[in-house]
């Protein structure tokens, strides 16, 4: 299976519940979902597809690489901005103004050419009218757990990243974040998809289908997820 980054936290959790359950094993691929979409034009043997943004699952179907009838909207990611527990900033009084502090020299976002938190990352800094004054000082992670590793590990002081990842185990205890507003950014609708090519359709059928199960949503929200409202 191929995962987008956000989910590096809470999909392994949810595979190994499926395998205590059903004996089946499930290998996990994670990385950015534009990047992950190219990797499947290019033939990888992938079976299942979950994307941060909903838009990447829509083209392989149109391209005929994904099963339509298969599509799932799992969750809908969430946005924050991150910093040590070490640094001086009040994000709850600042908000995203904590980014224009002349302590912040660097600040980690994933790339918007292909990760969806990159674009979404990007919109928020427009939204509050701050990214010509920051532009200079952004370090772009390959995908937006990278975005994460390079704020935690110090080569930026603040980072906008997923919420799974703030609230995950390697940086739950180690900063601070604050929730970006929803109205800042586009609707992160994440969706997950069957792949044509697959040789284990039936399966991965039955792994995006355990995924509708309470367990499985009570598992995602305690990461940060909202569950998706129904299409109208």
């Amino acid at each position: 299976m191929a995962a987008a980054a956000d989910m590096s936290a809470a999909l392994p959790q949810l595979v190994d519940g499926y395998t205590k359950q059903t004996g089946q094993t499930v290998k996990l691929l994670f990385g950015s979902s534009g990047n992950l979409t190219n990797q499947i034009r290019n033939g990888a043997p992938f079976d299942v597809f979950f994307s941060a943004d909903e838009e990447y699952p829509q083209q392989l179907i149109a391209e005929e690489l994904a099963l339509k009838d298969t599509l799932y909207r799992y969750a809908v990611g969430r946005l924050v901005l991150w910093v040590p527990g070490d640094s001086p900033l009040d994000l709850s009084k600042l908000g995203m103004k904590a980014l224009l502090d002349p302590s912040v020299k660097k600040i980690s976002i994933a790339n918007p050419a292909h990760a969806p938190y990159g674009r979404a990352a990007e919109a928020a800094l427009r939204h509050f009218g701050i990214y010509d004054q920051v532009s200079s000082r952004l370090v772009l992670g390959e995908n937006v757990s990278q975005a994460a590793q390079f704020v935690e590990s110090g080569n930026a002081q603040a980072g906008l990243i997923a919420l799974s990842h703030a609230l995950a185990p390697a940086l739950k205890d180690k900063g601070r974040y604050w929730t970006v507003p929803l109205d800042a950014y586009p609707t992160l609708n994440q969706a997950a998809v069957v792949l044509s090519r697959s040789k284990q359709q039936d399966a991965a059928r039955k792994f995006l289908d355990s995924l509708r199960r309470p367990e499985a949503s009570s598992l995602l929200s305690s990461y940060g997820f909202s569950l998706p409202a129904e299409k109208r």
